[in-house]
């Protein structure tokens, strides 16, 4: 892979990189649309990743390529103002660019190569994998370094002001900071984060349920919004805030939308503590009953889910050695992912993906992955 990268970059820019960095994706074990509620979440970094091979220059220009799109070239000057332009994809890595440079960190020119090994469009964050890596590059070549936290911070910042999406912590958190063999419990609200081992004996399998999802359609916005409207009505800050009993005494003074975004949420937010513990504890049955529940509440209060979803989460919890299984992911389409037994790794994979194939007349994309370590620098 990184011989093959290295290639690549002498052929588009006419000299060697200087460095390898690699981004990894992530899948949220349990945790979904609570972390912009101010709640808890239980990611981990998965082996596919984003990968960069880059150059510094002696200059200010930076110039971007992907091996996804060979024909475009994204450049802009660090020294001039940025701003969001086309391709599309290109924003992500000017929008990081622009946070640097407003943060006062200084920087320098570069050239950089992107290719790609998560799949597109499976709801497995490469738009913070594509953010962390690109500053991992530019802070590279410019001899500067920053924590994990101030880092993720800044990525989703970008993702707000040039993406326009109006996304959690989450993501860039993850990428930022994972830990081998570890998930993350985070909490939302002031970033406390606890390192859960995940034990070899388990591994976690995704499936791509080949829907791509566009998280800046409107609906991950008008979910927010309601959550918020929700929180108002209960007088609370955030759904972090509020129990399920507090929900439940306020139903008849929110909409029966509201209401049903609210109780995911709230129930949302005391699975994902137990479940950490649950895995900490290798309660792996238990947490994955936590796991199946997640995803009714997701389907069914939420209303984030598709038929190809609500498929692959049934279909898994049937058969051996899965423990539970659930979407992951903003929702309308993306992955399913299932705790399994490591031994039964491979057949329920076949079984899954050819059972899918058979349903729906599409080949899934899936994999095995164990918990791998945040964006760094690797060559």
């Amino acid at each position: 892979m990184l011989d093959r990268l290295r290639e690549q970059f002498a052929d588009a820019f006419d000299r060697p990189a200087a460095s390898i960095v690699r981004s990894p994706g992530r899948v949220n074990l349990i945790g979904e649309h609570t972390d912009y509620n101010d709640g808890f979440v239980c990611p981990m970094a998965i082996e596919p990743s984003i990968w960069f091979a880059v150059s510094g220059r002696d200059d200010f220009t930076v110039n971007v390529r992907s091996t996804l799109f060979p024909e475009q070239v994204v450049t802009f000057d660090l020294m001039e103002t940025i701003t969001k332009d086309e391709p599309a994809w290109g924003d992500y890595v000017r929008g990081m660019a622009a946070m640097l440079k407003g943060a006062g960190i200084p920087l320098s020119g570069a050239d950089i190569l992107i290719d790609n090994d998560l799949p597109k469009g499976g709801g497995l964050s490469s738009s913070a994998a594509l953010e962390v890596g690109t500053a991992c590059c530019l802070l590279k070549v410019a001899g500067q370094e920053i924590d994990a936290d101030r880092l993720a911070l800044l990525a989703q910042k970008a993702e707000h002001e040039f993406a326009g999406v109006p996304c959690g912590i989450m993501d860039q958190m993850i990428v930022a900071d994972g830990r081998q063999g570890h998930a993350m419990l985070m909490d939302c609200r002031d970033l406390a984060k606890t390192h859960v081992p995940i034990g070899s004996e388990v591994s976690v399998l995704v499936i791509n349920t080949m829907e791509s999802h566009s998280l800046a359609d409107g609906e991950y916005a008008k979910r927010r919004a309601e959550c918020e409207e929700g929180a108002k009505i209960l007088g609370v800050k955030a759904l972090r805030d509020a129990t399920i009993e507090q929900v439940q005494e306020a139903e008849g003074a929110m909409s029966p939308v509201v209401f049903k975004r609210c109780r995911h949420v709230v129930g949302e937010n005391t699975r994902t503590v137990e479940f950490a513990g649950l895995l900490n504890q290798k309660k792996y049955a238990e947490a994955g009953e936590l796991m199946v529940a997640s995803h009714g509440s997701l389907s069914g209060d939420y209303e984030v889910s598709t038929d190809r979803l609500d498929y692959l989460a049934a279909k898994a919890v049937k058969l051996d050695g899965v423990y539970g299984a659930r979407m992951t992911g903003g929702g309308f389409g993306g992955c399913v992912i299932a705790l399994v037994d490591a031994e039964h790794a491979g057949r329920t994979q076949t079984a899954l993906t050819g059972s899918f194939e058979k349903q729906f007349g599409v080949k899934p994309e899936a994999f095995t992955t164990r918990p791998a370590g945040g964006a760094e620098v690797v060559g």
